[in-house]
């Protein structure tokens, strides 16, 4: 694959920043739309910096200019979680829109990076192994949105032919910049103050290195389709995560695993590997390295 001129939104994140340093060090040119006071996040990535917001459209076309790839990853979560939805509509969802339109229009690739919070009601004849053809039905704002930008990546996809791949992760872990939303932070402080971490439930994973490679094979890819990708690596409950942080820690705590070892329903991944080049295969190992990092970070050592 030749060099590309890849759009990135939302580079200054969690998952941005691995999208970004991913790219540049393939050799791909990034040019990132990064909100005014946020330059600094982004001086170590050697990417190309547009200042601007969504919700501003005149830094759409700033964004777009000479790119082959618009990579949609980014999200105003404050504005999401204020309240005012017509704010949250304007701001992710129609500005949104408006930035696929036209990179659309520009002939780009589109990636639009989505959620497995697209879906919340599982249909009970997909026995639980849920695929990309599975009806989205969210269950939170969040979700209903990805769910609405995904539907118009299809119109633009049906109607112009524009090559579009979804991916939806599920909760990405690793080591956050800001360390303290980094996912089990908080259980890792608990247990080094002695205390237990008695959070019942437990979710799907997948390490946002996996996320990265799978976005940065959706971007470099040269299929015309329409593909939708779940990111799934593996199910974990919270008391598993608090076991092997305790083995970890060398704590002897009881703890409660009075929960099922499986999901009522998993996402199938075979396609992962298939065609974007990325293997689920981390599981719980994956984890347990995380946890071990983070003591690493807490405790201060190299």
């Amino acid at each position: 694959m030749s060099n590309l001129q890849v759009a990135l939104t939302g580079m200054t994140g969690f998952i941005g920043r691995s999208i970004a340093s991913l790219l540049k060090s393939s050799g791909h040119d990034v040019q990132g739309l990064v909100r005014p006071g946020r330059e600094s996040a982004a001086e170590d990535l050697d990417a190309t910096i547009v200042k601007g917001t969504m919700e501003d459209r005149s830094a759409h076309s700033l964004l777009l200019d000479g790119a082959d790839v618009l990579i949609h990853n980014a999200v105003d979560w404050q504005v999401l979680k204020s309240g005012d939805l017509p704010g949250h509509l304007d701001v992710n969802l129609t500005a949104g829109i408006e930035l696929l339109d036209a990179a659309a229009s520009k002939g780009c690739r589109i990636v639009l990076i989505s959620t497995v919070a697209v879906h919340h009601h599982m249909l009970e004849h997909w026995n639980g192994e849920v695929d990309h053809m599975h009806p989205s039905r969210p269950g939170s704002l969040y979700g209903a949105l990805k769910a609405a930008l995904e539907a118009h990546c299809w119109a633009l996809h049906t109607q112009s032919g524009t090559p579009v791949s979804v991916l939806r992760p599920s909760a990405v872990y690793g080591l956050d910049p800001n360390h303290k939303r980094s996912v089990g932070w908080k259980m890792i402080q608990h247990l080094l103050a002695g205390k237990p971490f008695p959070r019942k439930g437990g979710g799907k994973f997948v390490h946002v290195d996996d996320v990265a490679a799978c976005i940065s094979g959706a971007a470099t890819s040269t299929s015309q389709n329409f593909r939708i990708h779940h990111l799934v690596d593996c199910y974990a409950r919270w008391s598993d995560w608090t076991a092997m942080a305790t083995e970890a820690l060398h704590l002897d705590m009881a703890i409660d695993h009075d929960m099922p070892l499986r999901p009522r329903n998993m996402f199938k991944t075979d396609d992962v590997q298939r065609d974007l080049g990325v293997s689920m295969c981390r599981g719980h190992d994956g984890i347990r390295a995380h946890i071990d990092e983070m003591i690493r970070v807490q405790r201060g050592s190299p």
